[in-house]
């Protein structure tokens, strides 16, 4: 662990920062935390703003939206809107940035929230196929953006990097956990040669009657509808869309490599939006178990409950990852501790029973680094998230009164409740898309099928994505998707969009 304080270029060790680093970690290893080695460095707010900015990382490659985030980011700070306490890299060795004008106490508190971030992502399976020097891998990628910018011009360099960004959500957040079926492209000789039934040897008066005409014709269709199956494009639906584009569209080597930029980056963040919930809320329970066991000062508890409020507030609509995940991690240690759990506790109908329901079995701590290690938010709510505790709680859905203009519950159902939050949670709310043909209408053009899951694709960022599509595959790209319970396949050539109706299994 390293604290440096950087100030006119130079180095400087902050004595009293680095103390408290190196005090806060030993508290955070007797608890059972394991992170990553740390370094901390200290900045100003406008400097913060701009790591922020760039994604949490001090360099990367040039684009407009960088500038345009750090515009928001400052004037959010000017105007006393937001304030950044701190940023934290997955990385090895996990990097940190400490705003100087902080307080003590905001110092302190950030610190041991950075523990507990480094801690998980150490140890969570969803980033263990994370690149853990990318600190250094993103300072590369912006040395070859700006290569080709230098080579190519600003304007085409950009041009391509907005289509490719426009579309970078368009992956499999789960392929990199299964090992990728290598495509063999069979010769065609074997293929006619695999086309051919084999009869089963007879006389010739027996053929008939072994080597049935209607069995053998049956047989070649099934031959031959599984070799049209495997010389489509791609044999099965893909949703790594990214990969079929690097595989398959006609790239000049520049632009081949922009996009396998934007892929890495896109797989990089996946956890993190994965795992948004239980990240923070981790991070957040351990800063609060350090800060009120270990390290406040009475002279500090005011400032650090104000601080630590403001951040588990809430409002109607959102979510707040910081208070579901830590209130979520509290409820599981508790209810493990007291065995409410399994069969028995299930079948329990007596309330009274229930209130003062209390095994002593004391499993709760081993519990939470259990989930930590192996959950996502999608199972960690699935799994975890009770009737119980939405009461406790006070959890609702809200929806928007057009009448008041204000936001109102909705639902106080359970049920409702959770279902709500899954769906909010799958894919992480992005609408989940394939490639089903690389060769739709044999024309050489995209077809991406919507996969409907009761919401609507949003027409108007839908057309938007095609256009960018059609630069990237520099033919016709197509959508399908429902309609009103009718199928629809959207589509743009290059100079105008498409709708039409479709057959239910067109193009798929």
């Amino acid at each position: 662990m390293t604290t440096r304080a950087m100030k006119g270029g130079v180095s400087q060790i902050h004595a009293e920062i680095a103390r408290l680093a190196s005090t806060i970690r030993g508290h955070a290893l007797s608890y059972g935390l394991d992170p990553f080695d740390t370094t901390f460095e200290l900045i100003k707010h406008d400097e913060l703003n701009e790591v922020a900015a760039y994604g949490g990382f001090p360099t990367r490659y040039p684009h407009w939206r960088f500038g345009m985030h750090y515009e928001e980011l400052e004037k959010g700070y000017s105007f006393g809107l937001q304030k950044i306490y701190e940023l934290v890299i997955n990385n090895d060795p996990c990097t940190a940035y400490l705003m100087k004008s902080n307080s003590l106490v905001d110092q302190k508190l950030v610190i041991a929230h950075v523990y507990g971030h480094s801690d998980f992502f150490k140890h969570n399976a969803w980033f263990s196929k994370t690149n853990r020097k990318m600190l250094d891998q993103m300072a590369n990628h912006g040395t070859r953006l700006r290569r080709y910018v230098e080579k190519f011009g600003e304007g085409p360099v950009e041009d391509f990097l907005d289509a490719c960004l426009s579309v970078e959500n368009l992956i499999d957040y789960h392929s990199v956990y299964a090992p990728r079926k290598r495509r063999i492209d069979t010769p065609v000789e074997v293929q006619e040669r695999e086309a051919t039934v084999r009869k089963f040897q007879s006389k010739d008066y027996m053929d008939r009657f072994v080597n049935p005409r209607s069995f053998l014709e049956q047989q070649k269709k099934k031959i031959e509808g599984e070799l049209a199956r495997k010389r489509r494009l791609p044999e099965e639906p893909e949703k790594d869309v990214l990969l079929f584009l690097l595989e398959n569209a006609p790239l000049d080597n520049w632009q081949r490599d922009v996009l396998s930029i934007v892929r890495d980056e896109a797989y990089y963040f996946a956890p993190q939006a994965l795992t948004k919930i239980m990240n923070e809320g981790w991070a957040s329970y351990w800063h609060s178990r350090i800060m009120t066991e270990k390290v406040l000062e009475p002279s500090e508890v005011i400032e650090y409950a104000e601080h630590h409020a403001g951040t588990l507030g809430t409002r109607p609509g959102v979510i707040n990852p910081y208070k579901l995940g830590i209130e979520l991690f509290r409820d599981i240690e508790d209810r493990w501790n007291r065995g409410r759990f399994g069969p028995e506790w299930e079948r329990c109908d007596d309330v009274e029973r229930r209130r003062n329901w209390d095994l002593k079995l004391g499993l709760g701590r081993k519990k939470i680094f259990e989930i930590r290690a192996i959950h996502n938010d999608l199972t960690f709510i699935d799994e975890f998230l009770t009737e119980d505790f939405c009461k406790e709680q006070k959890m609702f859905t809200y929806r928007h009164n057009p009448q008041s203009g204000r936001s109102e519950i909705h639902e106080r159902e359970y049920d409702k409740i959770k279902e709500t939050l899954l769906f909010r949670l799958t894919n992480m709310g992005h609408p989940i898309i394939r490639v089903t043909d690389g060769n739709y209408r044999n024309r050489g053009e995209l077809l991406l099928e919507h996969q409907h899951a009761g919401l609507d694709l949003d027409l108007k960022e839908g057309r938007e994505t095609l256009r960018n599509l059609f630069r990237i595959w520099k033919r016709p790209a197509h959508i399908a998707t429902l309609v009103e319970g009718e199928r629809k396949v959207y589509g743009y050539d290059g100079t105008k969009h498409s709708e039409e109706a479709a057959g239910a299994g067109q193009g798929s």
